[in-house]
């Protein structure tokens, strides 16, 4: 199991999702993904738009059911629970969505919305849910008084996501995972909902998975990184160590694609970047996955498809045969 040695709250073990595609096809969304999350961690999960690391988020709450493997969360593998079982685990488990005005009911009050997870557990009397309502709503920076009467169209989509941590912290789960939180808006209200994000993990001890396609945006946040390409998991790090040393090729590659904020550079072509498109996941390549782009494929790399491990004594896990060098000199 990869990870970081503490008894871990989530555990995927070679975690599969296949989707039908027509006769004789079949899309592979996510191949054999295993990681481990502990207790009070911010895991980020990073890729390209259609890497599988959404479809990796869903299929951890079982919104998506997986072909094979296990997600072992809390002790229970939730891949063998069904009906009311797996529903109670789900209540330890919540997600916040990329959009946040449509992952919330149009028609209904904001005080209703971030209260009805209390009234389907039947949490507490009437009285106890708005104050828990009330509590949520300002710890988000909304004034229950002013919101809690009004409807998400009134919102703004930074104040929508707002709503919707709110709504996710309701029953107090242990884990919660943000599907792209930010990516559908502005670049000044990421930063907020990114610091609300941490706030809240600390006040509430919860624990976060972070989706994102850019590597900037979750440096700030995550305890260890992630990086999947084509339903594979290639890279796996401390955050800081992942941005100062990447081991494989295709993480370089996003690294260097992150624009500097620097007049004096022209903007252009990374010099590491990679070029061509994603394969497709219908028929992605034998070997790596990332070989069709990557400068250093060998044909070792066509024929054998590399393992995700440990760079010497170290929690830097790689999935390729040639690494770049890491600090140590080891690749």
């Amino acid at each position: 199991m990869i990870g970081n040695g503490a008894v871990p709250l989530l555990q995927l073990d070679q975690l599969t999702v296949e989707f039908p595609a027509g006769v004789g096809r079949k899309v592979h969304a996510v191949s054999g993904v295993s990681f481990t999350v502990k207790e009070g961690e911010t895991l980020g999960l990073v890729g390209e738009s259609g890497c599988g690391k959404s479809t990796t988020g869903k299929a951890i709450v079982q919104l998506v059911k997986a072909t094979s493997g296990k997600v072992v969360f809390d002790g229970k593998d939730l891949t063998s629970l069904h009906g009311e079982e797996l529903r109670k685990m789900r209540r330890q488990l919540q997600m916040i969505f990329q959009d946040p005005i449509s992952s919330l009911n149009p028609r209904r009050r904001v005080r209703d919305i971030v209260a009805e997870p209390l009234r389907i557990w039947g949490v507490g009397d009437a009285s106890a849910q708005e104050a828990r309502v009330r509590e949520l709503l300002e710890a988000v920076g909304l004034d229950y008084d002013s919101a809690g009467g009004r409807r998400p169209h009134e919102f703004s989509g930074g104040q929508c996501q707002r709503i919707s941590i709110a709504r996710a912290l309701a029953l107090d789960p242990k884990l919660i995972i943000c599907d792209e939180p930010v990516s559908a808006l502005d670049v000044s209200v990421q930063a907020q909902i990114l610091n609300l994000l941490e706030d809240m993990k600390e006040r509430y001890g919860v624990t976060l998975i972070f989706v994102a396609h850019n590597l900037a945006v979750v440096k700030n946040v995550s305890d260890r990184v992630a990086v999947m390409y084509l339903g594979k998991l290639v890279e796996l790090a401390p955050a800081d160590e992942l941005y100062a040393h990447p081991l494989h090729h295709y993480t370089a590659a996003l690294l260097a694609s992150i624009p500097l904020p620097d007049p004096d550079i022209r903007p252009g072509a990374a010099p590491d970047a990679v070029a061509g498109e994603p394969p497709s996941p219908i028929s992605p390549p034998s070997g790596c996955r990332f070989r069709t782009r990557c400068p250093r494929a060998e044909q070792r790399c066509a024929d054998e498809e590399p393992l995700l491990r440990p760079l010497g004594d170290t929690d830097h896990f790689v999935a390729c045969h040639f690494p770049l060098e890491g600090p140590n000199g080891q690749g």
